[in-house]
């Protein structure tokens, strides 16, 4: 007799959770950089890619990872993932137990990269857990659990720059990078105990067959199923040109959130001479408003459709951008921040609610292809902008965000290709000319 365990909404908490959990390890490196930079005498470049490292694998892996799903469901995913970032996290602790403050030279700059690949993995997690939310709710519910799964879980960056001040400041870096790791170990537990795959998927697991298992999931309500195996489903969303569209949205709005959470601590430290506490609070609200307002822009791609909702977020977010590039005010540029982190949370929010629209014959791979590649902005714009802060100095600070200006027209005009080439949009235009 086949055991069917869970409901939308423990799944939706279930990968919430390890979702959560899994940007605990990143959360550390962008407000720590300054110190291994001191220390070190790392320069601008340097630091660009040390903060970028977790990026790289937190969005790479995010490809195969989130096709996974299609295969088992995530919970297995997810459990690989966040074993991986436990294991980064130890050697960073135990680097800084050992070394910090004498013993961290230049040397140690190779292994300080190669734990960051091993920490990300933690971000890893955020496809596999929009393949596994998807698989569990109907379309039409879609944008707002969704929306909820990574507005919430993406809460867990901006709290976490908001406490680190705090904890370094009563427990120290060795202390502080202990007692995030003790919490990334609880966490991995705790999703151990909750994650729970789609009914579909329980089912495989249990000896049923593909067909049989689809019969019984649609009568508990489950509507979306994976046209094939991880392979499959990579190739079968690579071919659909959608994808590739969402991913370069998603590199502006989600790569540039990771991008920005990782540079705001240095940019108001070193651009308006702000204490760690004053810049890790702003990153703080830059970060946590970001997410917040993800939870509500689900709801809203619901009402207004993801297209239009992705171009009014982009809108929103350019001209926060602009504002940054040429403020030398430090409460234009808090305002400036904010306007940039309203448009990046609702874009966020469109874009996955435009992935099972888009491509619900193989959601996992599109959802790795548009998450993985997309979150690779976070790896390749702080180099970018270290690189601009090199060649004109101080300035450079306020002029690198024309890098996030130059996105969001890219982003904006490929949202209005999605709208003109919607199916009911398409007919109107084709009724139009018709005409």
């Amino acid at each position: 007799m086949v055991n069917l365990k869970g409901s939308p909404r423990e799944g939706l908490f279930g990968a919430t959770l390890g979702f959560f959990i899994g940007f605990a390890a990143v959360s550390l490196f962008g407000p720590t950089a300054q110190k291994f930079e001191e220390l070190m005498r790392l320069s601008p470049l340097m630091v660009g890619f040390l903060v970028a490292m977790p990026s790289l694998s937190g969005s790479l892996l995010r490809i195969p990872f989130s096709a996974w799903v299609d295969s088992n469901g995530g919970r297995k995913p997810f459990l690989v993932l966040l074993s991986l970032s436990i294991l980064g996290m130890v050697g960073l602790t135990l680097v800084v137990f050992t070394l910090y403050p004498d013993g961290l030279t230049a040397a140690i700059y190779p292994v300080l990269l190669l734990l960051g690949v091993l920490s990300g993995c933690g971000i890893a997690t955020f496809s596999v857990g929009i393949s596994q939310v998807s698989y569990w709710f109907p379309k039409s519910r879609q944008g707002s659990a969704l929306g909820v799964y990574a507005g919430t879980g993406n809460i867990a960056p901006g709290l976490f720059s908001f406490l680190l001040p705090v904890a370094l400041g009563s427990l120290g870096l060795a202390g502080s990078y202990l007692a995030w790791t003790v919490f990334l170990v609880t966490g991995t537990g705790l999703y151990y105990l909750s994650g729970r795959n789609a009914w579909y998927f329980q089912q495989l697991a249990q000896g049923v067959s593909a067909e049989k298992a689809k019969q019984t999931a649609r009568k508990h309500g489950q509507e979306i199923f994976p046209a094939g195996k991880m392979r499959e489903s990579l190739v079968i969303s690579a071919k659909v040109w959608k994808t590739w569209i969402l991913v370069a949205i998603y590199f502006t709005t989600f790569g540039g959130f990771i991008a920005m959470t990782a540079w705001l601590p240095t940019y108001w430290k070193s651009f308006f001479a702000a204490s760690a506490v004053t810049a890790g609070t702003l990153t703080a609200i830059y970060s946590i408003l970001t997410s917040v307002t993800r939870v509500f822009g689900g709801g809203i791609s619901d009402r207004l459709g993801g297209e239009n909702t992705a171009m009014l977020s982009l809108v929103t977010m350019m001209a926060g951008a602009v504002m940054m590039s040429v403020s030398r005010d430090f409460g234009l540029s808090i305002a400036a921040e904010i306007l940039m982190a309203l448009g990046m949370g609702v874009g966020n929010a469109a874009v996955f609610k435009l992935v099972p629209q888009e491509v619900p014959e193989a959601v996992g791979g599109a959802a790795g292809w548009v998450g993985g590649l997309g979150a690779f902005g976070g790896f390749a714009i702080p180099p970018v902008m270290g690189a601009i802060v090199r060649s004109q100095g101080e300035a450079g600070y306020a002029s690198g965000f024309v890098v996030f200006i130059a996105l969001a027209v890219i982003a904006l005009s490929f949202s209005y290709l999605l709208k003109r080439t919607h199916p009911a949009q398409a007919e109107e235009v084709a009724a139009g000319a018709a005409q």
